[in-house]
């Protein structure tokens, strides 16, 4: 690995802060943010995504980019033009149609090539479908840069493996995949990770074998997942318990323990949209993938339909209906709302008339009404609900007492199967 690395972060959410944060114990890192408030929370400490602790943050930050090592936080361009190394870590999301958004790896593209340098190395970390990083990021870090592609710069990519409120598996205890533009620089990259990376790294032979490994990654899950959440529909027509199912069949050393349920967040919700379209541009229609997320889109309208059905059953007018939506978080522990799957729960049981509370302490209020335009509340309500809905399995959830907050004929719908005692619903 070359000497004298000066590392910049592109992008501090969920994916950038983590490694900024592990880079800067080893090699000076600025972590570049076009978020203000962002940048100006980071510089204190404070991590608004809850995985980095404060103290833990301070550790490393440091007051000015000339330091030595250290993580230096800031939202001015030019405060990364002397960095060699240029890590993108944007988010890569869909639009309302499904189709793969691009705009904020382009955008962060066009960022460092007014910066790029003379062998200077960049490495894409987003999710992207094969061929992206060579044929879209490449040709933008060349023309506004006026260098040559693998002559005066070279490029790497090296899938993010992060998994939000995770504190086992953290960024340094998840094995790297890691590819460069030439041989050569495959090496340096893979060097460079294995330098923070105690779980190892496996270099790629190209760019594209390793964009691909990252999508099937995610694709794979969200098939899995859609396989038994389709178990869910069919066994609740046959009056079946999906989880004793799942717990029977596990028994045979290699069943895979998937579980049903509400599938969003900014990966496996995600990620197979971007395979699919570019199997789609050479022709190919994948029809797996696709009905994979069929079933797992509909599964918010299929849980609301299930919450109504037990309302009726148990007399309660649904028009008047007071329902609790126990977290809208994509996943449990974590303030993550991005593509959360919980909102479309919300919505159909607005649809059906209901009145709807939404209860979560993880997530960001402002944020959510921003993103979702709904209200949320961060204190459990202390009146009484002819339905409460477990949609996120947060801790504080597993120990409420959900008959004081139960009307006599309310009823408990459980999505993530976690309840104990009594419930009249679950996936």
């Amino acid at each position: 690995m070359k000497e004298n690395k000066k590392i910049a972060i592109i992008g501090l959410g969920y994916v950038g802060l983590p490694l900024a944060r592990l880079f800067a114990t080893k090699f000076p890192v600025i972590g570049f943010d076009i978020n203000l408030k962002r940048v100006d929370e980071l510089k204190k400490g404070i991590d608004d995504t809850l995985e980095i602790e404060k103290e833990v943050l301070q550790k490393v930050i440091v007051e000015s980019p000339s330091s030595k090592n250290g993580l230096y936080f800031t939202a001015n361009l030019t405060e990364i033009e002397n960095c060699n190394c240029y890590i993108v870590t944007v988010p890569t999301p869909v639009d309302k149609n499904n189709k793969p958004d691009l705009t904020p790896l382009i955008k962060a593209s066009e960022s460092v090539a007014s910066v790029l340098k003379k062998n200077d190395v960049v490495i894409y970390e987003s999710t992207v479908y094969p061929g992206a990083t060579e044929e879209i990021c490449v040709p933008i870090l060349e023309a506004n840069s006026g260098l040559i592609f693998n002559k005066d710069f070279f490029v790497g990519y090296s899938p993010e493996r992060i998994n939000p409120g995770d504190k086992e598996h953290t960024v340094d205890k998840i094995l790297k995949v890691t590819s460069g533009s030439t041989p050569e620089i495959g090496i340096e990259v893979n060097e460079l990770y294995a330098s923070i990376i105690t779980a190892g790294t496996h270099l790629a032979p190209t760019i594209k074998v390793a964009e691909a490994a990252k999508v099937i990654e995610n694709s794979q899950r969200d098939i899995n997942i859609a396989f038994v959440n389709e178990l869910a529909k069919i066994f609740n027509i046959l009056n079946i318990d999906t989880q004793e199912v799942l717990k029977a069949a596990s028994t045979k050393w290699n069943f895979l323990p998937f579980k049903p349920g509400l599938v969003g967040g900014h990966c496996i919700g995600v990620d197979p949209y971007y395979l699919a379209q570019k199997a789609q541009e050479v022709g190919y229609h994948p029809e797996i993938i696709l009905a994979g997320r069929r079933v797992n889109d509909s599964m918010g309208l299929f849980v609301a339909s299930e919450v109504i059905k037990l309302l009726v059953k148990n007399n309660v007018e649904i028009k008047k209906a007071k329902v609790l939506v126990l977290g809208i978080t994509f996943k449990e522990n974590c303030p993550d709302v991005r593509n959360t799957k919980v909102i479309d729960v919300i919505k159909n049981l607005q649809d059906f008339g209901s009145e709807v509370t939404v209860y979560d302490p993880w997530a960001n209020s402002l944020e959510v009404k921003s993103e979702y335009h709904i209200e949320t509340v961060r204190e459990m309500p202390q009146n009484k609900f002819d339905g409460i809905v477990l949609a996120v399995a947060h801790r504080e959830f597993l120990t409420i007492d959900f008959e004081k907050h139960l009307k006599n004929n309310g009823i408990i719908y459980d999505v993530k199967g976690v309840l104990k005692g009594k419930v009249h619903g679950k996936l």
